[in-house]
């Protein structure tokens, strides 16, 4: 039976790394559904497996795997031609399932030195970290744009080996492609969806409808209303372009869908069998 909604979309606002689009006309289940799965269940590429072969640094080993696994890698370009390390036929790593990262900084001279995002060295340049996307551009300043790891004075060393991974947040929160996901469905609170504490102090919403000038703070109350319109303002993280997010989330939600109909019509199949 065909979904008895007809959801439209409607793209208020693009930019590199933000996204704010209005959802109509579905569920406020299938809406806050769609949030979650932008959140969670997106994949990316992200620092999964660090070997330290050498650290005289200020920071131990397991504080310096944290830091670097958290980087943001662009992975836009190579995500979906990667596959999950757990489907792959290698004994540990290879090209169709890691990108390898190598680091090694040496401080020689009497003045402290950054390692930064820019040391790290990839072995596909289709996946490098965001920061260092763009090393070409005029404005680009490694000092200002690059992600700071740690600081080495005279004669300390830091020297790894490193393997990106493509997984989802639901693993681990560094798979996570947006930096948040900003949901809104009654901008003025006619569904008393919350109580405000001092209704004068609320900030207004940028989608209330009610006039600049009304001394109203909140709509009158709908005791049959429904939330049928949803505001979403999606920023990305830098690995993925926001309306890949979108559209990676909306893909996702699909599959789940069809495997549970799927599953569905088995059941109901054995169901009828048995009888």
């Amino acid at each position: 039976m065909p979904y008895c909604n007809q959801p439209t979309v409607f793209v208020n606002k693009l930019t590199e790394e933000n996204i704010e689009f209005t959802v109509e006309n579905t569920d406020l289940s299938v809406a806050n559904a769609l949030r979650r799965v932008c959140i969670a269940e997106v994949p990316i590429m992200a620092i999964d497996w660090v070997q330290i072969d050498s650290n005289t640094t200020v920071l131990f080993d397991e504080f310096l795997a944290h830091r670097i696994g958290l980087i943001p890698l662009w992975s836009e370009e190579v995500v979906d031609k990667m596959q999950f390390s757990r489907d792959c036929t290698c004994d540990e790593f290879c090209t169709n399932c890691a990108v390898e990262f190598n680091l090694d900084v040496r401080c020689d001279t009497d003045q402290n030195i950054s390692v930064t995002t820019a040391d790290l060295k990839t072995s596909d340049m289709r996946c490098v970290p965001v920061t260092s996307r763009k090393r070409e551009d005029e404005a680009y300043q490694e000092e200002t744009n690059e992600i700071l790891i740690v600081k080495l004075r005279k004669g300390q060393q830091l020297r790894l080996r490193a393997f990106a991974r493509k997984g989802f947040a639901k693993e681990h929160a560094k798979w996570n492609p947006t930096c948040g996901v900003a949901f809104e469905y009654d901008p003025d609170n006619a569904l008393r969806h919350t109580t405000y504490p001092v209704a004068k102090e609320w900030p207004r919403s940028e989608y209330s409808e009610i006039p600049a000038d009304s001394p109203l703070i909140e709509a009158p109350f709908d005791i049959h209303g429904k939330a049928k319109k949803f505001y979403y303002n999606l920023e990305s993280c830098g690995s993925l372009k926001p309306e890949t997010i979108v559209l990676s989330a909306i893909n996702s939600l699909k599959k789940k869908l069809a495997d549970l109909q799927t599953q569905l019509a088995n059941e109901i199949e054995r169901d009828a069998l048995n009888i």
